[in-house]
């Protein structure tokens, strides 16, 4: 017996910066952290000095287009695992999302995730605009297969950036389904977060998080308005 699905959503108008949040719960990531693995990367190759290695990229790249979990675990390594993705997020404030030694068990918020994303698509003093544009890139080329969650709510024709995450647990079977991304929706750009647990199948938890997510940008459209 569960007391069914939980549902975390934060939104961010990224022209005025208006924000929205739901309850503020704390969710496993997934594949959501793949984002931060990345942007831990860029920072360590900053640091050093140094540009990203071909093997780097193109882990970069299956790691975010395809959500590759080898390349994310590569990639890992090469940032310090947690205690490194703990270090990079300190520096992005980050203060709600906290890495586990298995990544895809790394503990986040929705307005953690919307934080990050403003860093990602505003100009930043921790990210560099090469970096911001990366990151940027390659969310914007996530397979279409898994194009679902956050660019649901795309008007015709516009351009999106999402990264999600799905994960059945082993514990319960119950899935975990998250979304995070930028989309335009009615004419104005939004960043979307939208995190749950407790799904009884993927389909379900996706059908939910759009549904979430509409809601979130539906509300924060009205604030805007008002």
């Amino acid at each position: 017996m569960t007391d069914g699905p939980r549902v975390s959503a934060a939104a961010l108008d990224l022209a005025g910066g208006e924000t929205y949040a739901s309850d503020e719960g704390v969710f496993v990531t997934a594949s959501v952290v793949k984002v931060d693995i990345l942007i831990a990367l860029l920072l360590a190759a900053r640091d050093e000095g140094r540009e990203l290695t071909a093997a780097e990229r193109a882990h970069a790249e299956a790691m975010i287009v395809r959500s590759d979990n080898d390349a994310a675990t590569a990639l890992w390594q090469v940032v310090g695992r947690a205690a490194g993705l703990d270090a990079a997020n300190a520096r992005l404030g980050l203060t709600g999302t906290a890495a586990d030694a298995r990544w895809g068990l790394t503990r986040t918020t929705a307005v953690d995730r919307v934080a990050l994303l403003r860093r990602i698509l505003t100009p930043d003093a921790v990210l560099d605009g090469a970096a911001r544009a990366y990151v940027r890139e390659l969310t914007e080329r996530v397979v279409p297969e898994q194009a679902w969650g956050v660019p649901a709510l795309a008007d015709p024709g516009t351009r999106w950036a999402v990264k999600n995450g799905w994960l059945p647990r082993d514990a319960t079977g119950l899935w975990v389904v998250n979304s995070t991304g930028c989309v335009t929706a009615g004419g104005r750009v939004y960043a979307v977060a939208v995190l749950s647990d407790g799904h009884a199948s993927m389909a379900a938890g996706v059908a939910r998080v759009e549904e979430a997510a509409r809601e979130a940008v539906r509300v924060l459209a009205r604030r805007v308005r008002d």
